[in-house]
């Protein structure tokens, strides 16, 4: 039979690209001053799209973490066993600081460079970001605390992944993770009952129960207990400064429907020791600028996976040919392409627009400060939302083949849905834009000046800004209304920000089917006139 196994019309594998070649990624970094990383994001694009990079993101999904309560000689250890290829992972996102680096770089731009870098990595795995991007976010809550940063934000910016529980002072560098929700709240993390007592000699002593803990074997936690101020944050280290373990005890690994490269566990902290972080009483307001770095990096990796798995639909439509001809010269095939394209290039513009407001409100720019209170949580609730769908799209472009393990369309599928999940789910990021508005007007003054520095450039676009502060205006059921305002106010702003900053290919397209309603309900129903080979060229693999 082997005639019938000889293989035609099949698709190259996609590798031997350079993900650094992306168009709305590198306008942005030039708007925000920091061109200076090309070089080394170059570097790290041309390894993102390299076959190897490939095989290290499988091996870690399909060789799951697996957890070891006790040695061989029934000595409790609490340990999680890793494959290789995550610490290979692990290694290259540290090396290239994509952790807490940019909080020692003085360089213009700090921040969007890595938040630019850590979009292209996690375009290969999504998994190892997480305990990289706690890593990154645990660092302003530490500030708080100037003897606890000065002692560990130079291990935290380290570019030395140092694997293994050591104390540590004896390291060279250090990952941090969380450890905030219990099982009776979730994000109502005032409903807490882990208990910390001060033990007299400046530490406090936690006892309780933890329902998620994402990268159990980082070296550091930031967490929430009720200390007798109130609930308030401290931070735990896995090991001791006397060598011994703290009393951090994994009661088992969760089963996950994606990041499965990616340990999360429940622990219980059995007396565990821990240092008070900020004041007692205070710990939601000690913890929330590390929420909202990780929610930037939320929105970095819904745009991570819009970009890939468009890259792998446009590749595919470009190589297989269906009914005489090649998808990718198929007039439906062409509007789902560029509808996909449009989607990913929006997520990215606005994702680095907010890396770029870190940048300059770190700096002191109380403007873009309260732009970025109330755009990062617009954005964070809409951006995530898009994802599960956009990848769906994508993985159906590749027909059967794409619901096929070996693609790599199912894993990008099953990672979709949980940024939009972390850090608080739908209801809690859109009714947080709701409390940023209530809570400093100055943020919507903010908000609506970013999109007015776009006006009279689109007649779909200057309606919407009118509706929206018609919308805003309106304050009965707002709290029912939430998800369509909220929607409406991320819409808009990606809109305003590719009419400045995008060829008119792209805003045109964007406002008339996004704003102007000449668009389904699915992908793939943009209006007719769109020029879908600018949208479809911006998303193709570009060779390394």
């Amino acid at each position: 039979m082997p005639h019938t196994h000889e293989v035609t019309n099949q698709v190259p594998l996609p590798y031997g690209h350079n993900t650094a070649e992306d168009p709305a990624m590198l306008a942005a970094l030039h708007r925000a001053g920091a061109d200076w990383v090309l070089p080394e994001l170059h570097e790290l694009g041309r390894l993102a799209g390299t076959e190897q990079a490939a095989e290290w993101g499988r091996l870690a999904n399909e060789n799951e973490p697996v957890l070891h309560t006790h040695d061989r000689f029934g000595h409790r250890i609490d340990e999680v066993e890793f494959h290789p290829a995550w610490h290979e992972l692990m290694t290259i996102a540290v090396e290239h600081g994509l952790h807490a680096a940019p909080w020692q770089d003085a360089r213009p731009g700090a921040h969007t460079a890595r938040a630019a870098k850590f979009y292209l990595w996690s375009q290969v795995e999504a998994g190892h970001g997480c305990p990289i991007s706690m890593t990154y976010a645990a660092v302003p809550a530490l500030r708080t605390t100037p003897e606890l940063a000065g002692w560990l934000e130079p291990l935290l910016a380290a570019r030395h992944y140092d694997f293994g529980l050591r104390e540590p002072h004896g390291k060279r560098g250090l990952i941090a993770g969380m450890s905030m929700t219990e099982k009776q709240g979730g994000s109502d993390v005032r409903t807490n009952t882990t208990v910390a007592l001060p033990a007299g000699d400046g530490t406090y002593h936690l006892t309780g129960h933890k329902w998620f803990t994402s990268a159990p074997m980082s070296d550091v936690f930031l967490t929430l207990a009720q200390a007798p101020g109130g609930l308030s944050c401290f931070v735990l280290p896995r090991v001791l400064p006397d060598g011994t373990r703290n009393a951090l005890r994994i009661q088992r690994l969760k089963d996950k429907l994606g990041n499965r490269s990616n340990a999360s566990c429940e622990l219980e902290y059995e007396e565990a020791v821990g240092w008070l972080v900020g004041e007692e009483g205070r710990g939601v307001r000690t913890i929330i600028e590390m929420v909202n770095m990780t929610r930037l990096d939320c929105t970095l990796g819904a745009a991570a996976g819009m970009r890939v798995a468009v890259q792998r639909a446009v590749q595919h439509a470009t190589h297989r040919k269906a009914f005489g001809a090649e998808l990718i010269h198929q007039p439906l095939m062409r509007n789902v392409l560029a509808d996909l394209s449009l989607e990913s290039e929006a997520a990215t513009t606005v994702a680095l627009r907010l890396a770029e407001a870190t940048d300059r409100s770190l700096g002191g720019d109380e403007d873009e400060a309260d732009f970025r209170r109330l755009a990062l949580a617009v954005t964070k609730y809409w951006t995530c939302k898009r994802g599960p769908a956009h990848a769906a799209e994508a993985l159906e472009c590749l027909g059967g083949n794409g619901y096929a393990e070996e693609s790599g369309m199912p894993r990008i599928y099953r990672e979709a849905p949980l940024v939009s999940i972390w850090e608080g789910s739908g209801n809690v990021a859109a009714l947080d834009a709701l409390r940023a508005m209530a809570r400093n007007p100055r943020s919507v003054d903010a908000y609506f000046a970013e999109l007015e520095a776009a006006a009279g450039a689109d007649r779909h676009l200057d309606a919407a800004v009118a509706g929206l502060r018609k919308q805003l205006g309106d304050t009965s059921e707002l709290e029912y209304r939430t998800r369509r305002v909220v929607e409406q106010m991320a819409v808009t702003l990606q809109a305003a920000l590719l009419v400045r900053h995008a060829p008119a290919a792209v805003a045109d397209a964007f406002c008339a089917s996004r704003l102007g309603g000449d668009h389904g309900a699915a992908f793939g129903t943009l209006p007719t006139g769109v020029d879908t080979e600018t949208l479809i060229s911006r998303a193709a693999m570009v060779q390394a």
